[in-house]
């Protein structure tokens, strides 16, 4: 298997988080450390994430979440050929954060402001899913389904789950387990970029 990025998002994932629970069930995991979890900078995550990749050898896996999941498409971007898949839970929307990065107490900023527009909107060039919630409260999901069909994902809907976090029982997950091996074992039968709604989950 090759190695599998587990990305954190804004704060990090604490010990009860479901990153911290697949780290432990899967071999060759390595988890990215940012320098500061209370200041998600797209362009500083990304670079992070980036070194990560060129410090590992052969292909990456990548799961992340949350403003995880935008740092790891950027990222993605620049190292495509180093990337086998991804799997990107409950992405935070794009327009909550700035250059500067999150502004506490506004939900949303002005538009000309996010990092949006710093995101890419082509297809990934690998295999990939998004995995949803229809109730959480850090990114719609018609909002998740643009940008799944921006990235050409497979857009995974797991009904009301919230922000799939600690606070909306997301601790131990066989079922995120089940959807990352499921992603890994189809890569070679799935296109690069391959979008649909799934709800077997």
């Amino acid at each position: 298997m090759e190695r599998i990025l587990i990305v954190p998002g804004l704060y990090g994932s604490e010990l009860q988080h479901w990153q911290t629970w697949i780290e432990r069930k899967l071999p060759n995991t390595v988890r990215v450390e940012q320098k500061d979890w209370d200041n998600p900078v797209l362009s500083t995550w990304s670079k992070q994430i980036i070194d990560y990749i060129d410090q590992t050898r052969g292909r990456v896996w990548i799961i992340a979440h949350s403003f995880g999941c935008l740092a790891s498409v950027q990222a993605a971007f620049h190292r495509s050929e180093r990337i086998a898949g991804a799997m990107l839970v409950a992405p935070a929307e794009p327009n909550r954060f700035n250059v500067q990065g999150f502004v506490m107490g506004r939900p949303y900023i002005n538009s000309a402001n996010t990092i949006a527009s710093q995101l890419p909107k082509q297809p990934l060039p690998f295999p990939s899913a998004v995995v949803a919630s229809t109730n959480d409260p850090w990114m719609t999901l018609d909002s998740v389904q643009t940008w799944a069909n921006h990235w050409e994902s497979l857009l995974i809907n797991i009904g009301e789950a919230g922000h799939i976090n600690v606070a909306s029982g997301f601790g131990a997950w066989p079922q995120g387990l089940k959807i990352f091996k499921d992603l890994y074992q189809s890569q070679a039968y799935l296109p690069q970029g391959t979008f649909q709604m799934a709800n077997s989950y």
